[in-house]
């Protein structure tokens, strides 16, 4: 996340409305063509912030499991924030939107 915040100077500040900006991070990613395999781990981490986001603002958890990692929000609600990453990546979701779900 740092190279984010310093290279590509994305504001990274846990609010919701920065997923937004993670969002555009992603397409920008997407549109360039870099393969799946060179932004895997970026994807990780851009998901798992993501989750930390939901967790700061809804008192939510992080749970593991096999090696995955999902949200549990308060109301008992489980949320992948790292495969919606990738379904970014692939034009299919949105970290931003997935927040205002977690959030509702």
């Amino acid at each position: 996340m740092a190279v984010l915040r310093e290279g590509a100077r994305v504001r990274l500040d846990y609010s919701a409305p920065s997923l937004w900006r993670v969002d555009r991070v992603i397409e920008e990613i997407r549109r360039e063509g870099v393969p799946y395999d060179a932004v895997r781990e970026t994807l990780r981490g851009l998901g798992a912030y993501a989750g930390e986001v939901i967790v700061r603002h809804t008192g939510a958890e992080w749970w593991a499991s096999g090696g995955e990692h999902w949200i549990r929000t308060p109301d008992g609600r489980l949320w992948d924030p790292i495969d919606e990453a990738r379904r970014c990546y692939g034009g299919h979701g949105s970290l931003r939107l997935l927040c205002r779900d977690a959030l509702e």
